[in-house]
């Protein structure tokens, strides 16, 4: 015999689903309880927090070619800026924006590097937060993403492959473009090339704003330049005399663009790890030149 189960009716959820909730990044459609969105991957926090919070998040492109150490300029960058707050306070908005900076910091703690960032955007760490202090708009939102290298190369070479890339690209307020500074230094020719290709790809990416990219601030940063001297003490002119083609894509491309030279690890050592091959190993973090390229960034976005 079966007993009658009383089951009450949830229609009030079909309410919920009937209301769309816009990607911040590409603005597609999605339900309110998804994750992600459905068509860049994207994580839907990003819209969340900024309709609770009422203001139009800024957004700024980290990029750079695979290894060249994105990940471990964003996750310092953001633990420095906040344990200075009489230079720059910062604000995390959600929890999912601590990610980055834990992970980076319990790695380098452990002398090793953070693991690589994967080419799936729904693992990529993103960073939204508030600023205060260091620039003469106040207080604003701003969204920092930690995208692959790899991924953005594939984008480059065969546009639209990853959606959240180009439509990244496309709305942001500003580039931190990163160039490994030691390869360039060694001879090797396709951190170069790699950058090359993505200022000749922003120059062609139609803007979401009616200021083309050639008035966008370009921050290029040369990293790991604690293994290069002659970088740290002229990234311009370690600019001209080694990345020669770079240095006038630059003048021609931008209006706004700056050389800067960046480190973290004082020391590194290769070595031999079971199953990883020779892999680079910090012994000392002293990270230099990190928050001068973005407090620059900042002053010359535009409103």
């Amino acid at each position: 015999m079966t007993k009658s189960v009383i089951q009450p009716l949830e229609s009030y959820r079909l309410a919920q689903y009937a209301v769309p909730v816009p990607c911040y990044i590409c603005g597609s459609e999605n339900t309110f309880d998804s994750e992600f969105c459905a068509h860049c991957l994207a994580p839907l926090a990003l819209a969340h927090q900024a309709n609770s919070q009422g203001a139009m998040p800024r957004m700024i492109a980290v990029i750079g070619a695979s290894a060249v150490g994105k990940t471990v300029y964003l996750g310092v960058l953001m633990d420095m800026l906040s344990r200075l707050p009489d230079r720059m306070q910062i604000l995390a908005r959600g929890a999912f924006s601590i990610t980055l900076q834990q992970t980076t910091l319990s790695a380098l703690s452990r002398c090793r590097f953070p693991q690589k960032t994967p080419n799936d955007p729904d693992q990529w760490n993103w960073v939204h937060c508030q600023i205060r202090g260091g620039t003469k708009h106040g207080s604003f939102e701003l969204i920092l993403p930690d995208m692959a290298g790899e991924a953005v190369l594939q984008e480059v070479e065969h546009p639209h492959t990853y959606r959240v890339v180009r439509e990244f690209l496309r709305k942001c307020d500003g580039v931190l473009l990163l160039v490994d500074a030691l390869k360039i230094a060694e001879g090797g020719r396709d951190q170069e090339h790699f950058t090359m290709k993505l200022i000749s790809y922003f120059s062609e990416l139609e803007k979401d704003t009616k200021y083309g990219w050639e008035e966008q601030p370009v921050a290029v940063v040369f990293t790991k330049s604690d293994l290069c001297p002659e970088c740290a003490d002229d990234p311009n002119n370690f600019a001209q005399q080694q990345a020669a083609g770079l240095w006038q894509q630059c003048k021609q491309r931008f209006n706004r663009y700056r050389f800067f030279a960046a480190g973290v690890a004082g020391t590194c050592v290769s070595c031999e790890q079971r199953g990883e091959g020779r892999v680079n190993v910090p012994l000392r973090i002293e990270p230099h030149g990190i928050i001068e390229p973005f407090e620059w960034l900042l002053k010359n976005t535009l409103v």
